[in-house]
């Protein structure tokens, strides 16, 4: 992205938000359904969804003359793409569906915001994304808006349900952050996989477990909201973190909630409470310090050879043997360079802060 000519808020942020919506929505959608299936199976279907719709888009994008330009998935990335299908995958749900049936559904919808919080805290600490004052109200704000909207007024209790599901959120967590390693390779085939793998293991157990298969047209209707509010949404979330690094994606992702209960209120005629109330403010006093967030200072980029999606911009400064259209994916190397522009720590900004 050329910073003379774009915001600096341009692709990410829209990205990410985009992906929020997308999962937001798939909630109240997926507790309408819940009605005819499994809670496990029906997870199951929403992953299968996701990964099926993916991998029509992987394979007929040739076929109606897109070209990919997207960096295809390498022997390097194998190790980190098991990881995150283990984590994110297989071994979050499997906790999450264990949690669920230890515990209160009140003490489930607030212990499922530390996913946010593991997310932040990981790429904090553990991955030394820079955070300041700023990012870090802006994001306890969002979380704490969430956590408000959960709350539905009866007793928590951190019981070994409970304890179950902050297991699976830490799971999320480290799955998010591990994704940031991905995040230069195509992202369809990244969710496309995850989806498959996650879709299939939960069917399987869900089956063995005693679940019955619902009609058709529930099983289209799970696949549907699957494919857009998980397949398309951790497209979006991927695309995301290769802009904006994952504290800044995961604060915006936590956002879902809100937009999740504020769909029940247009389209399912759910009433407007206090707590939707609360949470909008606190939410939107995090979402305006992390959009007017502005760090800026001169830098420097070690030399680096990588590849990944680019325009030709102050980044990306080589040469072709012949012309070239852009977007476009290769081999490159970065020059040495010093200076000085809005950014985040993005694929080419995970530079440390003193």
């Amino acid at each position: 992205m050329d910073h003379q000519h774009h915001s600096h808020l341009f692709p990410g942020v829209p990205l990410a938000l985009g992906s929020a919506i997308l999962f937001g929505a798939s909630a109240p959608l997926s507790k309408w359904l819940l009605g005819s299936v499994d809670p496990w199976l029906l997870a199951g279907i929403l992953y299968l969804g996701a990964g099926i719709g993916l991998a029509l888009v992987h394979w007929v994008r040739p076929l109606i003359g897109l070209e990919r330009v997207e960096t295809p998935l390498s022997r390097p990335d194998l190790p980190w793409l098991a990881a995150v299908v283990l984590f994110g995958g297989i071994m979050a749900p499997l906790f999450l569906m264990l949690g669920l049936s230890l515990t209160t559904a009140s003490s489930a919808s607030l212990l499922l915001n530390l996913e946010g919080l593991a997310t932040m805290l990981i790429a904090w600490l553990v991955f030394r994304e820079n955070v300041d004052r700023r990012l870090l109200i802006g994001a306890l704000a969002i979380l704490l808006g969430a956590a408000i909207l959960s709350f539905d007024g009866g007793a928590f209790r951190l019981d070994p349900g409970g304890l179950w599901i902050a297991v699976a959120c830490l799971c999320w967590g480290i799955d998010n952050n591990l994704s940031r390693k991905l995040s230069s390779a195509d992202p369809v085939q990244i969710a496309m996989i995850k989806g498959l793998a996650a879709g299939g293991t939960n069917v399987v157990l869900a089956l063995s477990l005693g679940a019955t298969l619902p009609l058709l047209s529930v099983i289209a209707s799970g696949a549907i909201v699957g494919f857009l509010g998980i397949g398309v949404s951790l497209v979006m979330f991927m695309l995301g973190l290769r802009h904006l690094g994952t504290a800044r994606t995961g604060a915006y992702f936590s956002l879902a909630p809100f937009i999740g209960a504020l769909i029940a209120v247009i389209g399912f005629g759910d009433a407007v409470t206090l707590s939707l109330i609360a949470a909008a403010l606190l939410m939107g006093i995090g979402l305006w310090l992390h959009l007017s967030e502005r760090h800026e200072h001169e830098h420097v980029h070690e030399p680096l050879e990588h590849d990944h999606v680019h325009t030709h911009d102050d980044h990306h400064r080589h040469d072709h043997d012949g012309p070239v259209t852009e977007p476009h994916s290769h081999w490159h190397r970065h020059a040495p360079l010093r200076h000085k522009h809005p950014h985040y720590p993005d694929l080419h900004h995970r530079h440390g802060h003193g």
